[in-house]
């Protein structure tokens, strides 16, 4: 493999997964580039090794390789060799071992190499395996054994694991560390690991001697089984009882003889074959039954944090050790002395109660006893925490704040799954203890017992248990255990000692079981566990400060020693060092390092040399880490470390890393505010609440819970995503909004509900909570200012999650740009970021209304009296306060569901009035109505006001139209019908309001900031936004015409910018989106003197199309980011053709071809701008004269816009105008409502505003229109065919009409195409093409509106009333084949003509003026010598012809007399405009020969084609048709394909041959 040294800090844009590693950590040190053909998706170190897994599934292999034996044994790290054994397989994920490597198929398929003297490898008599070589995973409990399928591997120093696809863990290779059931080694075969079945395994690790598990908690139906009392092996009872005077001893030394052999080191064998009897283990995440401590309800800063305070493995401090190691005979109580027993005892209210609730509670209580330890915890401060007193207070009395300290876990631990419970710092030195013993005795506190017969207080957990059921599989599970096994010498498995002992069985690590953690590592002989909370913990082998701390002991998990904000999301365990990926200040991320610090000098040095290093005491900033990019995953192995980086190209990865790191922060954020502010109030909250209040803040704690925890597992699902996919359709926020929606919407209404009760002024006002830390509080809610009050501070807080709505909005919009706006990943990504948007607004409005809520509610004295009214006539209302009747003109009165209620409706207020009995109802009702008819007309005696009204009204509270004045029609206490809106700023809307929004047509005035001028909308509105066909011109100048969307420009529209004296007049028409310029379009650069026709994207030319200008210059092809680049073809004004690659505008770069006008061309290299000199690296061709040149003509418009992509938009429009979603998808009666709604809307908008008035003309139009032909159903006859082309006819007349604006519309772009600088000549075949485009769809409209109607080339059967003549007749007589030519030409070409003809005219310009020259030469002579020179045989020479109502006989000298009436009719071909009506034209001409000859000859007679091409070509001459080629080309393209075997196409054909005929003729 081709690989070679490149330094970091170079720009190598536009690659991925780029490789790069290092040894240790000094100032110097400088990472080294792997450069790899493909990107890097997975690294692997050994002591000495590395394996590299690439894009396409390939692995490469680096460093010594003492098992290649005869091959290859040492490679550098900078020249990776393919392992071609695996060639044909696709890997997915690899694994290092200290000598020994693994690899996973795409297939689940295992594949081993490298060391194999202990069986690691998995294959039997071998000791090294040179090469990739399959291991066979089987289940030998199936017969046959079927095949295991593999996920990952992870691979020690003598052993190997694999996690299968049922998340269950194989083994083999030797030692404990294998978690096997045996003592036979090496294992050859995998084995699973009977111990963790049943659970759903995560992850696994290996060090080089201990191995981990990240496990899943096991759901609470299964945690909550009740405990076997019996051994599975031999049915005795697994625990005795013995109650005593002052305590209760239990005792669980039953010793199974049939599956447990004790060892004399301590370590337990089980019999091959016997799985454990005792049960799995119980998930520590169950909600806690008994919640409540003996804290002050302060928030004080020594608060232990249990998810940031360091953590202990022992169960008890060291002043209440149980049974030590002191011997039998030594006396461990919880208590200083007896007398402390008995007064204790003395206490309890009832004696036999107490000893109820003991033999109730040691019923259950065996949660806690476990036959690994020789003590028990009764109580979890890890979980419960001690406010007071920070690492706990050893040897409490009874009686004393201890007691309250004191908590019953409901969570039961599995008795032989996990090892003891938490205690704290001071706790762990003096701590001494022995697992695995036969024996234990424990002491169960009556205290405890006491505790426990309490009522229970329900508690609601904050931590979900199960997570959140929508979100399912989707999401990575928080609630995790970490389970442990192997060698503890260097207390590398995290239960508490160092004793030099071996776990045969896993183990759960108990303290780390709240700590949601997402990932663990394992060193040489240290581990690692990373939480969802960005933490890293670390226990195990400190010797080269690896741990990332100095705390002792170090056999515990502790977390490692940052800096505050330092937010971890990767780890890499080596043997002597921890490689961290954090967030820091900005969102690229950063490198920590901590251990073995390697000097310059003894980089190279063996590994078992330490005279060069020394260590770090804690993690370091590795000053490089910046220059590596955006780094996604790291690795860490021997002594090497390796990140792995992608450079930030489109923006694409930066912003991925910002999302991801923006959620890590915001979780982090979240769980703060929960373990500061939410754990405190919970084990106090009824103290400040009433009954009410309690459950709303109940359901408060369980909505932020959950949107807590859903944030936690999308934070690790997008930390996921940038180790290995950084895709977009692999973000759940897109996938599946709803989950996140619906978590957000709930916690909202939760606070809201909170907050209109006065739940959070409540919480303020003890001071005592929250008064002693208030800077924590500012903090947590990100609040700047000064002595705001508690109570705002803590709504501030508890509404910042809506904030982070805004953030998703914002930073999936900013991945959008990152894509093609036509992309699928572009559209999720807009749609996503309009969903979060949306919610935020909306979450906005409600926040807005609990307040206004709750201001009225703490204003509202309870009762108020309406002056006018009567008298002691008391309103209680329901609702906020509304304005006085002084605005009763705008105040709406209707009936609510209650007994005696009305409800009033104001234009910013609704609220609500009972009354106490139905004749009170009636007298409120009359006098409301009363005062609102006197304030509109004076009089007050109608019984009920009209329902609609005039008034007029100043909002005072909408955010929209705050201290803006409408004047208009109301509507049920909202703006309805037309109105006049005026803002303080000057803006003005004049038009129709529906529900109080714009709605229908308007006009809109706003002032320009900058400019003294004016912005000027006139178009049609929807809910309250610019939506559908308008006007709008430009403060600036410039003017639109076109479509609206949500006040953007969207759909087809005109962009005129300045004008022709300005700076930069330009016209732009085309379709728009999201108003930026995307899809097709045509822009006139006046300035310039260029027009572009193509594809837009973003405002930018991107795609395919064409360029013309003013000077002759022809270029179609690619464009991309608004330049000419890629492959094109420009032609000159002098047919110069070149057709290769460029690179800007008019820049030829690349290889191409040069074509010159006379045939000769170059082929090769170009480079340089046209017209301003190129250089030509290539060969000049000059063809022989018989050498074909078809190749050389290839016709333009390939690399143009095909023309059924052209003007989408407009389709698209009028389809929708229909009623339909898509051409074609939609409900033909649906269609016809919608064209009637159009146009009788717009005939009522038109007679409304004189300015619109229509001409009588055209209101005879309209309502010709009224009539829907399309009322009979069945088959088409000639009669209705021709009503419904009438009615096309006249619909196409008039824009009102859908199709009629389709017309106009179609008329404008292609008048805009090919007009000015657009007629060229070259642009003919386009023109043509996209006419027959528009035949095409319009078609496929008028058949959508007239379904009967039959397709292109279907036939009508014409009526005949002689069935004689039906008989007679010719097929082709007696029926109408219908094309769309014949159809719509007639509309359509007569409007496009003048263009069309001009590129015609442009073509044919040579042939026309070499047939003209000679049609003046030939008509000099007389009629009769020009017959003669024709060969027109003398019996059809006219004898006499017509001169003023005389016949005249024909002389030598007479000219221009014969056939005059036949070259008459040939003129009006013309000022035909169809080449229907030409053929038309041309068959009469053919007439009016005929009837001049047979005049003459006095007979009949049959024209042979000999005879008659002479008298033609003479009525031709005579003609003297300017543009005859213009116009035969024309006829020729757009004649109906059913007439050009026919009649007429015999008759055009010979047209034809007499232009040809005339442009060879020859005159001497």
């Amino acid at each position: 493999m081709e690989s070679q040294r490149k330094s970091s800090g170079e720009d190598s844009s536009g690659e991925r997964g780029l490789l790069h590693t290092w040894k240790g950590y000094s100032c110097s040190v400088t990472p080294e580039r792997v450069l790899l053909s493909r990107p890097v998706l997975q690294a692997a170190l050994g002591t000495r090794h590395g394996v590299l897994l690439v894009e396409g599934g390939q692995v490469y292999s680096f460093g010594e390789f003492p098992w290649k034996q005869s091959q290859v044994s040492e490679v550098g790290p900078l020249k990776p060799v393919l392992e071609s054994a695996l060639s044909g397989q696709r890997v997915v994920a690899v694994a290092a071992g200290n000598f020994h490597s693994g690899a996973v198929t795409e297939d689940g398929g295992v594949h081993m190499w490298g060391e194999n003297s202990f069986g690691q490898c998995g294959l039997s008599s071998l000791t090294v395996v040179p090469n990739p070589t399959p291991v066979a995973v089987l289940d030998p409990d199936t017969s046959p054994p079927h095949t295991i399928r593999v996920l990952e591997l992870a691979c020690g120093e003598q052993h190997s694991l694999a996690l299968s696809a049922q998340h269950e863990v194989w083994a083999w290779g030797s030692g404990c560390q294998l978690g096997l059931v045996t003592t036979i080694f090496p294992v050859w075969k995998p084995q699973k690991v009977e111990h963790l079945a049943g659970r759903h395994v995560l992850q696994v690790a290996c060090g080089a001697f201990h191995s981990l598990a990240l496990v899943r908690c096991l759901p609470p139906q299964e945690a909550r089984r009740p405990l076997p009392d019996k051994c599975g092996q031999c049915n005795q009872l697994l625990y005795t009882m013995t109650d005593k005077e002052d305590h209760v001893i239990i005792s669980d030394s039953h010793y199974c003889p049939l599956g447990v052999e004790l060892l004399d080191d301590g370590e337990a064998r089980l019999e091959p074959g016997r799985s454990p009897p005792l049960r799995l283990q119980s998930s520590p995440s169950e909600p806690l039954s008994s919640h409540t401590s003996a804290s002050a309800p302060g928030l004080h800063p020594s608060i232990t944090d249990h998810t940031d305070s360091d953590i202990s493995a022992a169960g008890t401090d060291s002043g209440r050790t149980v049974g030590g190691v002191g011997g039998a005979g030594s006396q461990n109580s919880p208590y200083p002395d007896d007398q402390a027993v008995k007064e204790y005892l003395k206490k309890l209210s009832d004696t036999s109660l107490a000893e109820e609730t003991a033999k109730m509670t040691i019923a259950r209580a065996s949660f806690q006893v476990s036959t690994d330890d020789l003590m028990i915890n009764c109580y979890n401060p890890g979980v419960g925490g001690v406010a007071g007193a920070p690492g706990g207070v050893p040897g409490g009395f009874p009686g004393g704040p201890a007691e309250e300290r004191v908590r019953l876990e409901e969570s039961m631990q599995g008795k032989k799954s996990c090892s003891t419970g938490d205690i704290r710092e001071e706790e762990a030195e003096g701590l001494s203890r022995r697992l695995s013993l036969p024996g234990l005795l424990s002491q169960v506190s009556p205290r405890l017992l006491r505790r426990a017969s309490r009522p229970k207080v329900r508690a609601v957990p904050l931590t979900p248990v199960g997570g959140l059921p929508e979100a399912g599989e989707l999401l990575p599970s928080l609630q995790t255990e970490v389970w442990s096994w192997g060698r503890g010498e260097e207390g590398q498995l995290g239960h508490g000692d160092n004793l030099p002992r071996s776990v045969l069985q896993p183990l759960c690590i108990k303290c780390l079981s709240s700590k949601e953690v997402v990932l663990v590592a394992a060193g040489a002989h240290h581990s690692l566990a990373l939480t969802a909370q960005s933490q890293v913990f670390s226990w195990g082998s400190n010797s080269s400060g690896q741990l990332g701390h100095m705390a002792c002991p170090t056999t515990i998990p502790r977390l490692a020693k940052l800096s505050e904000g330092i937010r971890v999301w990767d780890v890499g365990a080596g043997a002597q060092h921890t490689l961290l990926l954090a967030d820091g200040d900005c969102y690229q991320p950063i490198l920590y390092y901590s251990g073995q610090q390697v000097r310059e000098a003894a980089q190279d040095a063996p590994q078992d040399q330490t005279e060069g290093y020394s260590y770090t005491q804690q993690p370091v900033l590795l000053p490089f880490c910046m220059n590596l990019g955006y780094v996604s995953g790291v690795f860490a192995g021997g002594q090497s470390c390796v990140a792995l980086a992608d450079r930030n190209v489109t923006g694409f990865i930066a912003s991925l890393h910002e999302l991801a790191a923006a959620e890590r922060k915001f979780y982090c954020k979240l769980s703060s505010v929960k373990n500061h502010i939410l754990r405190p109030l919970e084990r106090d909250w009824s103290a400040s609440l009433g009954p009410a209040s309690t459950v709303l803040l109940q359901s408060l704690a369980r909505c932020y819970s959950r949107l807590c925890h859903l944030t936690g597992q999308h934070s690790a699902s997008l930390t996921a995503n940038l180790r290995r996919r950084r895709e977009v359709k692999s973000l759940v926020m897109l996938e599946h909004a709803s989950i996140f929606l619906d978590t957000y919407n709930e916690y909202c209404c939760s606070v809201g509900n909170f907050l209109v009760m006065g739940g959070f002024h409540a919480l303020a006002k003890p001071s005592d909570f929250f008064g002693k830390c208030p800077e924590l509080l500012q903090r947590l809610a990100e609040s700047s200012e000064e002595n705001i009050p508690l109570s705002d501070l803590l709504v501030a807080l508890f509404y910042l999650p809506m904030r982070h709505l805004h953030e998703y909005g914002r930073l999936l919009l900013k991945l959008g740009t990152c894509f093609e706006v036509s992309s699928v990943d572009y559209q999720q990504l807009q749609d996503g970021c309009s969903k979060f948007e949306a919610l935020a607004l909306h979450l906005k409005r409600r926040r807005k209304e609990a307040e206004y809520t709750y201001q009225f509610w703490k204003s509202f004295p309870g009762k108020m009296t309406v002056s006018g009214l009567g008298k002691n006539q008391n309103v209680h209302t329901l609702g906020s306060p509304g304005p006085s009747l002084g605005n009763a003109a705008s105040t709406e009165l209707c009936f609510v569901p209650s007994r005696y209620g009305l409800k009033v409706i104001s234009p910013e207020e609704t609220f609500t009035l009972l009354a106490c009995s139905s004749m009170e109802k009636a007298k409120w009702l009359r006098s409301i109505n009363q005062a609102v008819d006197q304030a509109m007309s004076g009089a007050g005696q109608r019984a009920e006001p009209p329902i609609s009204r005039t008034a007029s009204y100043t909002f005072y509270k909408d955010s929209r139209l705050k201290e803006a004045t409408y004047e208009g029609r109301w509507l049920a206490g909202k703006p309805n019908g037309r109105g006049m809106v005026k803002w303080l700023d000057g803006r003005i809307y004049t038009g129709t309001f529906k529900n109080g929004l714009e709605d229908g047509f308007g006009d809109y005035v706003m002032p320009s900031k900058t400019l003294n001028l004016n912005d000027h909308y006139q178009g049609h509105w929807k809910e309250g936004k610019m939506h559908g066909i308008g006007t709008y011109k430009y403060a600036t100048g410039e003017l639109y015409e076109g479509s609206f969307q949500d006040n953007m420009r969207h759909g087809h529209g005109m962009l005129r910018s300045g004008t022709l004296n300005s700076s930069s007049p330009s016209v732009f028409i085309g379709q728009w989106v999201h108003d930026k310029k995307t899809g097709y379009g045509v822009f006139d650069d006046i300035t310039r003197g260029e027009k572009y026709m193509g594809m837009w994207q973003d405002d930018q030319r991107q795609g395919t199309g064409v360029i013309v200008t003013q000077f002759g210059l022809y270029y179609e092809g690619a464009f991309n980011n608004n330049k000419m680049q890629g492959t094109g073809v420009l032609l000159s004004e002098d047919n110069t053709t070149y057709e290769g690659e460029f690179s800007e505008d008019w820049t030829l770069n690349g290889k191409g071809v040069l074509t010159m006008a006379n045939g000769d061309y170059f082929e090769g290299t170009f480079t340089g701008e046209w017209g301003s000199g190129l250089k030509v690296t290539g060969s000049f061709f000059k063809p022989n004269l018989y050498d074909s040149d078809g190749d050389k003509g290839r016709a333009l418009g390939r690399l143009a816009v095909r023309p059924e992509q052209k003007w989408r938009a407009v389709f698209e429009e009028c389809w929708m105008r229909l009623g339909c979603e898509a051409p074609g998808q939609g409900e033909n009666q649906r269609a016809w409502e919608n064209i009637a709604v159009a146009l009788t809307t717009s005939r009522r908008l038109h007679r409304d505003c004189p300015e619109m008035n229509l001409s009588q003309s055209h209101n005879i139009t309209l309502e010709s229109l009224e009539f829907n032909p399309q009322q009979h159903v069945g088959p088409v006859t000639m009669e209705r065919y021709d009503r419904i082309r009438h009615y096309l006819i006249k619909a196409c007349d008039t824009p009102l009409h859908p199709l009629g604006r389709l017309m106009e519309t179609l008329v404008a772009v292609y008048r805009m195409t090919y007009v000015g600088v657009g007629a060229n000549r070259r642009l003919l075949l386009q023109a043509v093409n996209e006419i027959m485009s528009y035949l095409a769809r319009i078609f496929q409209l008028v058949r959508f509106l007239f379904p009967d109607l039959p397709e292109e080339g279907g036939v009508i059967p014409e009526p005949s009333s002689d069935p004689q003549d039906k008989k007679d007749s010719n097929c082709a007589d007696t029926q109408r084949v219908v094309s769309s030519s014949s159809l719509l030409l007639p509309v359509l070409l007569p409007r496009l003509y003048p263009p069309l003809f001009t590129l015609y005219a442009l073509e044919k310009e040579r042939e026309d003026d070499v047939y003209w020259e000679c049609v003046l030469r030939l008509n000099k002579q007389p009629d009769m010598a020009l017959l003669a020179f024709l060969g027109v045989q003398h019996k059809f020479w006219p004898v006499s012809v017509p001169v003023l109502g005389e016949r005249t006989e024909v002389v030598s000298s007479t000219k221009d007399a014969c056939f005059a009436s036949a070259t008459e009719t040939l003129q009006q071909i013309s000022t035909t405009f169809t080449p229907s009506d030409k053929l038309q034209v041309i068959q009469l001409t053919f007439e009016e020969i005929t009837k001049e000859v047979v005049s003459s000859l006095e007979n009949s007679f049959l024209w042979s084609m000999d005879d008659l091409f002479p008298v033609f070509l003479y009525v031709v001459l005579r003609a003297r048709i300017r543009n005859l080629g213009s116009e035969v080309s024309l006829i020729e393209d757009l004649m109906d394909p059913c007439v050009q075997h026919g009649e007429h196409g015999i008759m055009f054909t010979t047209l034809k041959a007499c232009y040809y005929q005339i442009q060879h003729e020859k005159t001497t």
